[in-house]
């Protein structure tokens, strides 16, 4: 749990207008990120000089200046941190998520800077699991599902592209074949933390996926899958137990509608409010429905909105992403 949210705006309205002032915004920052009191993000040092004209601070070690965005996400933006704590509260909060086209008229930036700052947020949402999943008696669900067009809205362009590829290698015919123009997402729930861990795999191949549950699940754990042949020898490191959608959804306590409940909220989101994602970039939206999905209000753990935004915001420290990186000239896959 979070800090007393109390202290702070409870709703989007009040958000607005307590971030309104700059000098607020840049001492909210330095409550999130030095709680223990504003450090030199160059060399840690906590001697420094506040140049109040600028808001910005002096190191009195390395004599180098910094702001309150500097080794954050939000780090070389123009774009004044009122609006960045308004685009965050959007993104964590709007159960389907905001579009670039949304942001970019609610905070009157322009379409390509709204769309730079949601994969900036998103990168701040990603999680890094701290230990495996489950445990000897707890119960993990284990599924995959396809993102992507149907093969009647794909471009001819590059329907052509997939069928050759496709030739190369899937076999014709296929079960493979049908989802080839699609990207798989592996998923995991743990029912007794109720937390799930998602992200775009490369394929669907026995090995990929087995590799995957031994890295994210503790041995000993029951794990439940649907009848996919990828899934045959788990029993060797763990209660493994199958639930064939052919015949039935649920069998007892085995079946993975858990996930299958956030593959729904997933697609939802990318349909409805993104509508069209590219694969390079899926990875980031998968994380951000991560975030919201995990942070979502339960009887054992009431989050609000207040709770989702500081909870975000603790996050934004010590990540970047750049133009280069989101458009992929840096070189970068999300493999």
């Amino acid at each position: 749990m979070v800090e007393n949210s109390c202290t702070y705006p409870q709703t989007l309205v009040e958000a607005i207008r307590y971030f309104q002032d700059p000098a607020v915004c840049v001492e909210f920052m330095a409550q999130m990120r030095w709680p223990l009191g504003v450090e030199c993000p160059h060399c840690q040092s906590k001697r420094h000089s506040f140049l109040r004209t600028r808001r910005i601070w002096k190191c009195l070690e390395c004599r180098k200046q910094f702001s309150a965005k500097v080794g954050t996400v939000f780090e070389d933006s123009a774009i004044p941190l009122d609006k960045w704590l308004t685009a965050v509260w959007l993104v964590v909060n709007c159960k389907n998520g905001i579009s670039s086209w949304e942001l970019h008229r609610t905070l009157k930036v322009t379409q390509k800077a709204a769309w730079f700052m949601l994969h900036r947020i998103r990168t701040a949402l990603q999680d890094v699991p701290f230990g495996k999943m489950g445990g000897p008696g707890v119960e993990v669900e284990v599924d995959e599902t396809y993102v992507g067009a149907k093969a009647e809205n794909i471009h001819k362009s590059r329907k052509e592209r997939i069928k050759r590829l496709r030739e190369q290698t899937v076999e014709p015919n296929s079960i493979m074949a049908r989802y080839y123009a699609k990207t798989p997402i592996q998923g995991f729930l743990d029912r007794e933390e109720r937390k799930v861990r998602a992200t775009v795999i490369p394929n669907v191949k026995r090995e990929t996926l087995q590799e995957r549950i031994l890295s994210q699940v503790e041995k000993g754990s029951h794990v439940y899958t649907d009848q996919a042949m990828a899934y045959t020898h788990l029993q060797s490191h763990f209660v493994h137990e199958v639930v064939n959608h052919l015949e039935t959804y649920v069998k007892g306590r085995v079946h993975t509608n858990g996930l299958e409940n956030f593959w729904s909220l997933l697609k939802r989101s990318l349909k409805g409010s993104y509508v069209a994602v590219e694969p390079f970039h899926l990875f980031r939206y998968v994380d951000e429905q991560v975030f919201r999905y995990n942070n979502r209000a339960t009887k054992e753990n009431p989050l609000n909105d207040a709770d989702r935004f500081l909870l975000a915001m603790h996050q934004v420290a010590g990540k970047r992403l750049t133009y280069a990186e989101v458009t992929g000239k840096a070189g970068t896959t999300p493999f």
